[in-house]
């Protein structure tokens, strides 16, 4: 592949939930998916310019808690969770089948609330509360296995 040092990349943020019993939120891509389709992962999405730019600045010129903001949208959209305790995993990039580079940005949080009631987007099919070793068993999107140890050890 050849490297445009001006290409620009998408932003993604992704949220994995861990809940009292110390197991991960996983779910299931639909087979519709362009992307890692039937494949497991975490919520999260890309953000897009009206993810801030119709809200009012927090600064003449800046708006704050744009990774923050986009989690929870992303979240509740695909899961229907709320969370407390937003906390930074990783960053990594991937080149997508396109050839658009995405940054992802990794968090973790607790569910607010009964983490029972999660409420799938049609983009998802199931959805599974798994131990690490639990999450073995799954096709999880390249990657998502290695946050998981991330947690796990700290």
């Amino acid at each position: 592949m050849k490297y445009d040092k001006n290409q620009v990349h998408y932003v993604t943020a992704t949220v994995i939930f861990v809940n009292k019993e110390g197991k991960f939120l996983i779910a299931k891509r639909a087979d519709w998916e362009k992307a890692f389709s039937n494949k497991w992962t975490v919520p999260g999405g890309k953000l897009e310019v009206l993810d801030y730019a119709l809200k009012k600045k927090d600064t003449s010129e800046h708006w704050y808690n744009i990774l923050e903001d986009l989690s929870k949208k992303e979240v509740m959209e695909e899961v229907g969770l709320e969370f407390k305790n937003l906390n930074y995993v990783t960053s990594l990039v991937y080149i997508r089948s396109d050839n658009i580079p995405s940054l992802v940005i990794s968090f973790w949080a607790e569910p607010i609330g009964d983490s029972t009631q999660v409420r799938l987007c049609p983009a998802l099919t199931e959805y599974k509360w798994v131990s690490l070793e639990e999450a073995k068993n799954y096709d999880l999107i390249e990657g998502i296995y290695e946050e998981l140890e991330i947690l796990d050890k700290s």
